[in-house]
Protein backbone atom coordinates (compact mmCIF):
# COMPACT_ATOMS: atom_id res chain seq x y z
CA UNK A 1 0.00 0.00 0.00
CA UNK A 2 2.76 2.34 0.91
CA UNK A 3 4.26 1.55 -2.45
CA UNK A 4 1.13 2.33 -4.50
CA UNK A 5 0.72 5.74 -2.63
CA UNK A 6 4.34 7.01 -3.43
CA UNK A 7 4.27 5.65 -6.90
CA UNK A 8 0.68 7.48 -7.11
CA UNK A 9 2.78 10.94 -5.55
CA UNK A 10 5.21 10.69 -8.30
CA UNK A 11 3.03 9.95 -11.24
CA UNK A 12 1.20 13.26 -10.27
CA UNK A 13 4.29 15.37 -9.39
CA UNK A 14 5.49 14.06 -12.56
CA UNK A 15 2.57 15.10 -14.66
CA UNK A 16 1.89 18.11 -12.98
CA UNK A 17 5.45 19.41 -13.94
CA UNK A 18 4.78 18.37 -17.75
CA UNK A 19 1.02 19.85 -17.56
CA UNK A 20 1.19 22.54 -15.47
CA UNK A 21 5.10 23.65 -16.17
CA UNK A 22 6.37 22.49 -19.10
CA UNK A 23 3.67 22.33 -21.57
CA UNK A 24 2.14 26.10 -21.07
CA UNK A 25 5.99 27.48 -21.06
CA UNK A 26 7.22 25.54 -24.10
CA UNK A 27 3.51 26.56 -26.10
CA UNK A 28 3.67 29.94 -25.06
CA UNK A 29 7.94 30.53 -26.21
CA UNK A 30 6.62 28.39 -29.57
CA UNK A 31 3.61 31.35 -30.50
CA UNK A 32 5.87 34.25 -29.23
CA UNK A 33 8.40 32.96 -31.94
CA UNK A 34 5.56 31.89 -34.95
CA UNK A 35 2.95 34.20 -34.25
CA UNK A 36 3.46 37.14 -32.16
CA UNK A 37 0.88 39.41 -32.76
CA UNK A 38 -1.47 36.62 -32.46
CA UNK A 39 -0.26 35.13 -29.09
CA UNK A 40 -0.73 38.92 -27.45
CA UNK A 41 -4.61 39.59 -28.83
CA UNK A 42 -3.56 40.78 -32.16
CA UNK A 43 -3.53 44.02 -30.56
CA UNK A 44 -3.85 47.34 -32.80
CA UNK A 45 -1.57 50.18 -31.85
CA UNK A 46 -1.65 54.00 -32.39
CA UNK A 47 1.79 55.33 -31.74
CA UNK A 48 2.20 53.56 -28.66
CA UNK A 49 -1.62 53.65 -27.04
CA UNK A 50 -3.46 50.25 -27.79
CA UNK A 51 -6.47 51.23 -29.13
CA UNK A 52 -8.32 47.71 -29.82
CA UNK A 53 -8.05 44.22 -31.01
CA UNK A 54 -8.70 42.78 -34.22
CA UNK A 55 -10.57 40.38 -32.54
CA UNK A 56 -13.03 42.49 -30.07
CA UNK A 57 -16.07 44.55 -31.76
CA UNK A 58 -16.33 47.93 -30.18
CA UNK A 59 -18.74 50.34 -29.81
CA UNK A 60 -19.48 53.21 -32.60
CA UNK A 61 -22.44 55.73 -32.34
CA UNK A 62 -20.90 58.19 -34.44
CA UNK A 63 -22.47 59.16 -38.22
CA UNK A 64 -18.92 59.29 -39.46
CA UNK A 65 -18.31 56.19 -38.60
CA UNK A 66 -19.10 52.34 -39.83
CA UNK A 67 -21.24 50.71 -37.07
CA UNK A 68 -20.61 47.26 -35.48
CA UNK A 69 -23.14 44.56 -34.80
CA UNK A 70 -25.33 45.14 -31.88
CA UNK A 71 -24.38 44.16 -28.35
CA UNK A 72 -26.21 42.61 -25.82
CA UNK A 73 -23.45 43.32 -23.55
CA UNK A 74 -22.34 46.67 -24.52
CA UNK A 75 -19.09 45.53 -26.08
CA UNK A 76 -17.98 44.87 -22.48
CA UNK A 77 -15.37 41.57 -22.44
CA UNK A 78 -15.78 40.32 -19.49
CA UNK A 79 -18.36 38.68 -19.28
CA UNK A 80 -19.24 38.28 -23.06
CA UNK A 81 -22.09 36.54 -23.99
CA UNK A 82 -25.48 37.18 -25.82
CA UNK A 83 -29.06 38.00 -24.54
CA UNK A 84 -30.47 34.34 -24.44
CA UNK A 85 -33.89 35.24 -25.49
CA UNK A 86 -36.03 32.68 -27.44
CA UNK A 87 -37.00 33.14 -30.47
CA UNK A 88 -40.52 33.45 -29.45
CA UNK A 89 -39.94 36.22 -27.03
CA UNK A 90 -41.65 40.04 -27.03
CA UNK A 91 -38.44 41.28 -25.83
CA UNK A 92 -36.36 40.63 -28.68
CA UNK A 93 -39.30 41.12 -31.68
CA UNK A 94 -39.39 45.03 -30.04
CA UNK A 95 -34.81 45.04 -30.17
CA UNK A 96 -35.52 43.62 -33.78
CA UNK A 97 -37.96 46.59 -34.64
CA UNK A 98 -36.30 49.27 -33.32
CA UNK A 99 -32.88 48.16 -34.54
CA UNK A 100 -34.16 47.72 -37.84
CA UNK A 101 -36.12 50.79 -37.56
CA UNK A 102 -33.22 52.81 -36.51
CA UNK A 103 -30.71 51.52 -39.25
CA UNK A 104 -33.24 52.70 -41.57
CA UNK A 105 -34.01 55.69 -40.95
CA UNK A 106 -30.19 56.10 -40.00
CA UNK A 107 -28.46 55.42 -43.50
CA UNK A 108 -31.85 56.96 -45.40
CA UNK A 109 -32.51 53.68 -46.25
CA UNK A 110 -36.07 52.65 -47.97
CA UNK A 111 -38.44 50.32 -45.53
CA UNK A 112 -38.50 48.01 -48.36
CA UNK A 113 -34.93 47.55 -48.51
CA UNK A 114 -33.60 43.92 -46.76
CA UNK A 115 -31.16 44.62 -43.59
CA UNK A 116 -28.51 41.83 -43.18
CA UNK A 117 -29.29 40.06 -40.14
CA UNK A 118 -25.74 40.83 -38.23
CA UNK A 119 -27.39 44.70 -37.67
CA UNK A 120 -30.91 44.08 -35.88
CA UNK A 121 -29.56 40.39 -33.92
CA UNK A 122 -27.06 40.69 -31.18
CA UNK A 123 -24.36 37.98 -31.95
CA UNK A 124 -23.43 35.48 -29.21
CA UNK A 125 -20.65 36.74 -27.87
CA UNK A 126 -21.66 40.14 -27.73
CA UNK A 127 -18.09 41.29 -29.06
CA UNK A 128 -17.92 40.33 -32.98
CA UNK A 129 -15.62 41.99 -34.89
CA UNK A 130 -17.22 42.06 -38.41
CA UNK A 131 -20.02 42.67 -40.24
CA UNK A 132 -20.86 41.80 -43.80
CA UNK A 133 -19.75 43.58 -46.75
CA UNK A 134 -23.26 44.65 -47.77
CA UNK A 135 -23.66 46.08 -43.80
CA UNK A 136 -20.57 47.85 -44.63
CA UNK A 137 -22.22 49.37 -47.97
CA UNK A 138 -25.63 50.13 -46.49
CA UNK A 139 -23.71 52.48 -44.38
CA UNK A 140 -21.53 54.27 -47.05
CA UNK A 141 -24.80 57.21 -47.56
CA UNK A 142 -24.50 58.06 -44.03
CA UNK A 143 -21.04 58.48 -43.53
CA UNK A 144 -20.49 60.32 -46.36
CA UNK A 145 -23.06 62.66 -45.46
CA UNK A 146 -21.81 62.95 -42.11
CA UNK A 147 -18.32 63.27 -43.20
CA UNK A 148 -19.53 66.32 -46.35
CA UNK A 149 -18.33 63.44 -49.07
CA UNK A 150 -17.65 64.98 -52.26
CA UNK A 151 -18.03 61.76 -55.37
CA UNK A 152 -14.62 61.01 -55.10
CA UNK A 153 -14.28 61.16 -51.54
CA UNK A 154 -17.52 58.40 -51.35
CA UNK A 155 -16.60 56.29 -54.58
CA UNK A 156 -12.80 55.97 -52.31
CA UNK A 157 -14.65 54.85 -49.41
CA UNK A 158 -16.65 52.40 -51.19
CA UNK A 159 -13.36 51.23 -52.95
CA UNK A 160 -11.47 50.88 -49.23
CA UNK A 161 -14.68 48.34 -48.25
CA UNK A 162 -13.55 46.19 -51.09
CA UNK A 163 -9.81 46.84 -49.86
CA UNK A 164 -10.53 45.45 -46.18
CA UNK A 165 -12.67 42.24 -47.49
CA UNK A 166 -12.22 39.31 -45.55
CA UNK A 167 -13.14 35.74 -46.57
CA UNK A 168 -15.30 33.56 -44.40
CA UNK A 169 -13.76 32.44 -41.31
CA UNK A 170 -12.10 29.07 -41.44
CA UNK A 171 -14.33 28.34 -45.22
CA UNK A 172 -17.04 27.97 -43.28
CA UNK A 173 -20.49 30.26 -44.94
CA UNK A 174 -20.35 31.92 -47.76
CA UNK A 175 -20.40 35.82 -46.76
CA UNK A 176 -17.80 38.24 -47.61
CA UNK A 177 -16.64 40.33 -44.30
CA UNK A 178 -14.92 43.00 -42.78
CA UNK A 179 -13.00 44.35 -39.45
CA UNK A 180 -15.14 47.75 -38.32
CA UNK A 181 -12.50 48.58 -36.34
CA UNK A 182 -9.89 48.22 -39.01
CA UNK A 183 -12.02 49.93 -42.07
CA UNK A 184 -13.24 52.85 -39.10
CA UNK A 185 -9.44 53.55 -38.99
CA UNK A 186 -8.56 53.73 -42.29
CA UNK A 187 -11.47 55.81 -42.95
CA UNK A 188 -10.05 58.48 -40.43
CA UNK A 189 -6.03 57.98 -42.08
CA UNK A 190 -7.44 58.43 -45.67
CA UNK A 191 -9.20 61.51 -45.26
CA UNK A 192 -7.47 62.97 -42.18
CA UNK A 193 -10.75 63.73 -40.21
CA UNK A 194 -11.90 63.00 -36.57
Amino acid sequence: MKVLIITSLKVLLAFTVITGFLYPVIVTILSQIVFPGQANGSLIHNHQLIIGSKLIGQKFESDRYFWSRPSAIDYQPLPSGGSNFSPTSQKLKELYEQRKSTFIQKNGLNRATKIPVEMVFASASGLDPHISVRSAELQAERIARARGFNAIERKKMLETINKFREGPSLFFGDESRVNVLLLNIELDKMFNKE
